[in-house]
């Protein structure tokens, strides 16, 4: 590997576990991605096995922030909702792609 250094967005990440068929899915936030020649690391803020998502919470933090954007009382609270919709879809994709390799 070239060494690198980067940010990744939010979302689902796939990692292949030594001894393990199949790769998981990590739902990840605030993370950063470190590449050296023999070694890759996932260093993030928060990271969630996808099975362990809460499909339930996810889509009722959808809905809320899809309702705070509705509102449009202020800028700051909009930039929050845009944000809260962002990390709840992220788990729904993550959510989704678990299901879809079985």
């Amino acid at each position: 590997h070239t060494p690198l250094f980067t940010q990744i967005r939010t979302g689902a990440v796939p990692i292949k576990v030594p001894g393990q068929a199949e790769e998981e899915f990590v739902f990840v936030q605030g993370a950063v991605l470190e590449v050296q020649p023999h070694k890759v690391t996932v260093l993030a803020d928060t990271a969630i096995r996808a099975h362990d998502l809460d499909e339930v919470k996810a889509i009722e933090a959808k809905k809320k922030a899809e309702e705070a954007m509705a509102n449009k009382d202020s800028a700051a609270n909009m930039a929050s909702a845009q944000a809260e919709l962002s990390v709840a879809m992220a788990q729904l994709e993550a959510i989704r792609k678990f299901k879809n390799r079985a």
